[in-house]
């Protein structure tokens, strides 16, 4: 539970540690690339999760606000997280600038095997986090039913005609991030919903900047409110937002089936002449099995290895 979590400013680590850090931030960095399931539900995966919103949060502490604000940046920078937010956007970034292209290509030549390994991915991290709930009861049965029907609904709707005004691309920015760091459909995958997704990739190309400092604007409130409310809610009630935060990743696998329309509908080109058929269903199958396997091994050698886990 979150109650017996260290405090992220108190933590420890080595360089180790921080290589470690970095990795995770690369992994979620290539998530968060692919219109499919958000940077959150990867973080969740990697066992990081709920340190990240602790040390969001705690990036807006009122007394180091104070103190940056009197020029007093080093007593500021001790209240705050800075080393392992540094190591996961370090990553995150490092991801973007690299992996893109590689991504990008594989969705639209072979997305039915991305699918597939993401697929797999989060099937085993909503097997993984499940353990986490320490008490399942009859609300947090319901919270997953409640999640996985949100999401599931979500991630099926047609994208819609939304106005090109400077108040709907700053929401946007605002639901965007709020998705991004939610486990289940990403923030991308929801600007696909909202019709900003294609013509905020153009406002990058044509450094439209009016358009990006609307949109990162409403991305900096709405991770600054957010994350405040997830981590009262974790504190408050664990269990219970843990068990939603399971019941979105499940809604969320209807986007990643790699046989179903609504994946292969996402991009114009759908697998490759040169991957023979039979194989359009065995590759998948096996990537599915190959990210179960790579979550339950992550989760497995993890709690083998105390020294991975931060200290007090």
């Amino acid at each position: 539970m979150i109650e017996n979590a260290p405090s992220p400013v108190a933590t420890q680590r080595t360089f180790r540690d921080y290589v470690g850090l970095f990795a995770r931030g690369f992994v979620i960095g290539c998530t968060d690339i692919v219109p499919a399931v958000s940077g959150g539900t990867m973080a969740l995966i990697l066992g990081i999760y709920e340190e990240l919103i602790a040390s969001i949060k705690a990036v807006f502490n009122r007394e180091a606000i104070k103190l940056a604000l009197r020029f007093k940046i080093g007593q500021a920078m001790r209240l705050v997280p800075w080393q392992f937010l540094a190591a996961v956007a370090g990553g995150m970034l490092v991801a973007v600038f690299t992996m893109s292209f590689a991504l990008e290509w594989t969705l639209h030549h072979y997305p039915s095997l991305l699918w597939g390994l993401f697929f797999g991915l989060v099937s085993g991290a909503v097997w993984i986090v499940r353990q986490k709930v320490a008490r399942w009861g009859a609300g947090q049965l319901i919270g997953v039913a409640g999640g996985a029907l949100f999401a599931f609904v979500l991630v099926g709707l047609v994208p819609a005609e939304t106005p090109d005004t400077w108040w709907f691309w700053f929401l946007s920015g605002v639901i965007a991030i709020c998705a991004m760091i939610m486990p289940g459909p990403a923030g991308s995958f929801v600007l696909v919903l909202l019709g900003k997704y294609e013509p905020l990739l153009a406002a990058v190309t044509n450094m439209q900047v009016d358009i990006l400092l609307l949109v990162m604007a409403g991305a900096g409130i709405g991770i600054l409110c957010f994350a405040q409310a997830l981590h009262w809610l974790l504190k408050k009630a664990h269990d219970a937002t843990v068990a939603v935060l399971i019941g979105l990743m499940i809604g969320a696998l209807r986007k990643l089936w790699p046989w179903g329309r609504l994946a292969q509908a996402t991009y114009v080109h759908y697998d490759a002449p040169t991957l023979a058929s039979p194989w359009l269903v065995v590759w998948p199958a096996l990537l599915m099995v190959l990210g179960l396997t790579l979550v339950v091994a992550i989760d497995y050698f993890a709690s083998r290895n105390p020294s991975s886990k931060p200290e007090h």
